[in-house]
Order: structure tokens, then C-alpha cells, then sequence
């Protein structure tokens, strides 16, 4: 999946380039459709790295292969006007095809996006608030004819007051955590799914996962947040045959029944302090039976087991 060099004498010896990628970061490009009076937008924030025949770039400070950051930049909004902004995973491919297909040496590269949502201001034709809770996010690895997309989000906080506890764990001289049968159960969702397939509709099956995973949330008796994360990923797979693995990444956003006693006031599951920091960290991956996994297909995506 990256650009190796023949080995290179250096004054310390001699030493071979491994992996090298590179490119323009967080290019933000906001893209709005006028075909009407009545307008609409894409807000994307997107990453560009070309991978392919850059060796003599490093060892020899021959440019002649390095198509500049710039120009990326400039591709991107350019693109936009181009071929639109139907999803962030078919605006990831058409950079990818204009790379590949523009310049001999480039034989893949990461394309990353996140894109932001917006609705209207009381149904306005031009006027919007950001709204979505969340942050969507893309990913396109290609490695000459192989493409891997993954998508997902982050930063969708989600909170039920009951039904859920947390028993049964070992304790030894350093517990102090009482156990309960009925606590608040409160997470930051992130999550990145890995398509087996480019041929999807990626609006459609974007808005289906996060519904699964929603109504998940709130349809068991959580025994820990480990128990929902993996009901989450089971039934994401088994709705949808282009998902062959899911990653979870969410903090337990820990909610403290509030001592009241001393105040000579009871406190029934009603008053709880919200603990910021620290926090536990749960991570969870799922793949689906029989398919295959690679591990070097995550390089590059941080913050998931």
C-alpha cells in the first residue's frame, strides 16, 4: 500500500524509505447548490495524500514526481464545482480516479473527509443553522485496483436514565465502585464501518447504520457499555450486506448519584454529578463471520482497537 526505495547510503549507514505519503490537509470547502431559489449545501473538510513513485523526492530532491500540495488544494474546490458533492464517499472517489488517472507514478493515496450538516432556519430557502449532532466522516484508501472505504462518525452523544447497570465484576482491595442495577448510561458515539464494496448508496446506508445504532441504544437492558456497543455492530452487520466490519470508540460519560443525605434530602436515581474526567474508554471491533480482515486496511484511522 506505499512507495518503497532501493536502499540509500547515508553518512550513518545505509538506510531504505519505507512508507511516505503526502499531500493537502483540511481543505474546507463548502459547496452550494443554486439550481433554484431554493438553495442547498455540503460542508466538507477534506484531506488529500498521494502515495506512489516519490523515492528520488526523498532521497535524491528530485521534484519531478511531486505533484505539489497546492494543486491538490486547488483539485479538491475545483472537483466541487465539477462533479458536485453527492455523499463525501463518492467525492473521495473522484479525486482518487482524477489522481490515479492524471498522473503515471500515483498509483493510490488516502483521501479523508468530514463533512458537517446544516438545515434550514424555519424552512428558509437560504438561510441555515448547523444542526447535526455528529460529525460524519469518510475514508478512501486505493492501492492500485483495490479501494477500501470506510465511513462513519463521531461526537453523537446519547444518554438513557435507566435500564442499565453494571454488577458482577471482580473487586479486590482498590474497589470502591458500588454495584447497581439502575444507572444512567451515557457515551460519545464514534464509530467507523468498512464497506466490502464502492457500489453503495452512501446516503442511504449512512442514515440506516446511525438509525440501527440509535435504536439499538435505547431497545435492551445494557449490562455494561460493552454489551451495547456489541449489539450496536451486530445488527449494523446483519442489516447491511456491504459491511463487513465495524469499529466502536466511546467513552463512558460517567453520571454520579449525588450525596444528598447530609442535606437531610433523599436522592431516588434524581441528582447526579457529571463526571468529565477521568473516564472509562470502551473499544470494540466486529467483523462479519467468514470475511476477510485486514488490519492494514485501519492504518492511519486513530482512536479504534
Amino acid at each position: 500500500m506505499t512507495q518503497t526505495a532501493p536502499n540509500t547510503q547515508t553518512s550513518n549507514g545505509t538506510v531504505r524509505l519505507t512508507a511516505n505519503q503526502y499531500g493537502k490537509a483540511e481543505n474546507h470547502v463548502v459547496r452550494v447548490y443554486r439550481d433554484s431559489k431554493r438553495h442547498s449545501l455540503r460542508d466538507l473538510n477534506v484531506t488529500s495524500q498521494l502515495r506512489g513513485d516519490f523515492a528520488s523526492a526523498h532521497t535524491e530532491g528530485n521534484n519531478e514526481h511531486v505533484v505539489a500540495t497546492d494543486t491538490q488544494k486547488n483539485t479538491v474546490f475545483a472537483k466541487a464545482k465539477e462533479n458536485g458533492i453527492e455523499s463525501p464517499e463518492q467525492f473521495l472517489l473522484g479525486l482518487a480516479d482524477h489522481f490515479t488517472s492524471s498522473f503515471d507514478w500515483v498509483t493510490g493515496g488516502r483521501w479523508a473527509a468530514e463533512e458537517y450538516g446544516w438545515s434550514r432556519i424555519n424552512d428558509h430557502d437560504h438561510a441555515f443553522y448547523r444542526s447535526a449532532p455528529e460529525v460524519r466522516t469518510a475514508l478512501l484508501v486505493r492501492d492500485g485496483d483495490r479501494d477500501v472505504m470506510i465511513s462513519g462518525f463521531h461526537d453523537l452523544t446519547v444518554l438513557k436514565t435507566t435500564e442499565s447497570g453494571f454488577v458482577g465484576y471482580p473487586k479486590d482491595k482498590y474497589t470502591t465502585l458500588p454495584e447497581t442495577e439502575d444507572r444512567i448510561l451515557a457515551t460519545d458515539i464514534a464509530t467507523r464501518w468498512r464497506y466490502n464494496t464502492t457500489d453503495v448508496d452512501f446516503e442511504g446506508t449512512y442514515e440506516k447504520v446511525k438509525d440501527i445504532i440509535l435504536s439499538t441504544f435505547t431497545d435492551h437492558y445494557s449490562y455494561a457499555l460493552q454489551h451495547t456497543l456489541y449489539q450496536m455492530a451486530e445488527k449494523v452487520i446483519a442489516a447491511v450486506p456491504e459491511i463487513d466490519e465495524i469499529k466502536f470508540s466511546c467513552p463512558n460519560k460517567h453520571h454520579f448519584l449525588y450525596d444528598l443525605d447530609r442535606f437531610g434530602l433523599e436522592n431516588p436515581n434524581e441528582v447526579f454529578y457529571a463526571a468529565d474526567r477521568p473516564y472509562g474508554l470502551i473499544e470494540a471491533t466486529v467483523a462479519r463471520e467468514g470475511a476477510d480482515v485486514d488490519e492494514r486496511d485501519w492504518i492511519g484511522v486513530a482512536g479504534f482497537c
